[in-house]
């Protein structure tokens, strides 16, 4: 059973017999199914199944000769319109089945961010047409098991525009080093220690959710979750039409990025409202916006 199903109101398939029952009722009707063939033997079907808007399951497989669908793989999704980051992002195909992952140098959060591409049907028929796969921008979403809703951090109008300011040097110094720019890397280096010294000082008499504002960082031995902490700028409130259990997602600023974050109701703990923090680990996924659009 896939972990995240539990984001988008499936809880109570608990079990691998549940879940088949379900996926075989999803794919009775196979309207709306889109394949490719791969080769002369081999060809990739993608059917996709919402239970609230932007939200659903992806099932994955192929297609016989009598016309009969043989079911792969599955996962659950959330879609977003929001840009995340123009960035440029490379993508690689997964060693195990036909699904891509997305990796971004994203200076603003200081790591290469590493997605499941949520769109990977459009980039194998890119690439089976032999289209150019260079990206415009990418829209990011995370699914989360479980989260907590954080009190926000005063600030004053100076302050925030002050830690603008403060990020957008930041970027700019780490595109430098990343360039070879010496005298960049050792600023960076110099702002790290004091940063150090400075969260050192204050963890002893202050708690730690008051000196932390966000983060973003990687979690676990996945290379696609995170662990954040981010403001929430917006709630929407979804209802699995399935199991009718409730889901929130949530629009994030975290470490300068724009992204959704789903998860169900019964798993947050705390009142969400707006200007509060969402802690907790989701897997990220993307889509992908590329440059070049095909007819």
């Amino acid at each position: 059973m896939h972990k995240f199903l539990r984001t988008i109101g499936f809880s109570l398939y608990q079990k691998d017999k549940e879940i088949e029952k379900l996926l075989d009722k999803l794919c009775e009707d196979l309207s709306g199914m889109k394949r490719i063939q791969i080769d002369e033997e081999s060809n990739l079907c993608e059917l996709r199944r919402e239970v609230a808007p932007g939200m659903g399951i992806a099932i994955f497989g192929e297609m016989d000769r009598e016309g009969n669908f043989q079911r792969s793989y599955y996962y659950p999704y959330m879609k977003s319109n929001d840009i995340t980051s123009d960035v440029a992002c490379s993508i690689q195909r997964h060693t195990e089945r036909e699904t891509y992952a997305g990796l971004m140098d994203e200076f603003k959060v200081g790591i290469s961010l590493i997605f499941y591409i949520d769109n990977s049907f459009e980039c194998r028929e890119r690439i089976i047409d032999h289209h150019p796969v260079e990206t415009r921008d990418v829209c990011l979403t995370g699914l989360a098991v479980s989260g907590k809703i954080l009190l926000p951090i005063q600030k004053t109008e100076i302050q925030r525009e002050k830690a603008r300011v403060a990020a957008k040097d930041r970027n700019t110094l780490l595109e430098a080093a990343k360039n070879g720019d010496e005298d960049a890397m050792e600023t960076l280096t110099i702002e790290d220690i004091d940063l150090y010294s400075q969260a050192s000082r204050r963890v002893m008499k202050e708690d730690l959710y008051s000196i932390i504002d966000s983060c973003f960082m990687p979690c676990g031995v996945e290379c696609d979750q995170y662990s954040i902490i981010g403001e929430i700028l917006k709630i929407d409130e979804k209802k699995n039409q399935i199991t009718q259990e409730e889901v929130y997602d949530f629009t994030l600023e975290c470490s300068d990025l724009i992204f959704h974050v789903g998860i169900a109701k019964k798993d947050l703990t705390g009142t969400p409202e707006i200007g509060r923090r969402f802690k907790g680990q989701i897997w990220m996924q993307g889509t992908v916006n590329f440059a070049e659009q095909v007819e």
